[in-house]
């Protein structure tokens, strides 16, 4: 199942759950984002249809960010001509999530949520639990200034007559 649409003046051939940069979208509501713009659906394997009006694309905000950089160098010889400028193309990342159109809806499967990773805590052991509890109490350690070295004395010079 694949459907053709166009967003941002491109086509692109996604089926459900493939990932797409497109050109950067407004912010849709909640992350969601909706391609009305269909050009092509296929149901199955071998055919390919026009879609009627009632045909949708639905897809997951993932990311906003841009490109790598592209730098335009204008130059014209003889002339002591040169200019350049550079350019990064802002691109929103989108997970199709439904494809829908003739009564018919193929879904992606969901994503599992990523949980945080707990933090570590080193258990404390009973033997070591008065001298820690001592270092908390006493608060941060402030380092003490290196004592100074004496001087070496400078030997006079001897005039010469």
């Amino acid at each position: 199942m694949y459907a053709v649409i166009r967003a941002g003046g491109k086509q692109y051939r996604v089926a459900p759950g493939d990932v797409i940069r497109v050109e950067k979208l407004g912010t849709g509501t909640d992350g969601q984002v909706e391609f009305a713009d269909v050009l092509a659906v296929s149901g199955e394997a071998g055919s390919i249809a026009k879609p009627s009006s009632g045909a949708r694309v639905v897809g997951q905000l993932m990311e906003e960010g841009r490109g790598a950089k592209i730098l335009v160098f204008h130059y014209k010889r003889k002339k002591q001509y040169k200019k350049l400028r550079g350019h990064r193309q802002s691109y929103s990342a989108v997970r199709i999530t439904e494809i829908a159109f003739d009564g018919q809806s193929f879904r992606a499967p969901e994503l599992p949520r990523k949980e945080p990773k707990p933090k570590k805590v080193r258990p404390v052991v009973a033997e070591e639990a008065p001298a820690v509890a001592a270092k908390q109490a006493k608060g941060p350690v402030k380092k003490k200034a290196a004592p100074k070295k004496a001087a070496p004395k400078k030997s006079s010079a001897k005039k010469k007559k």
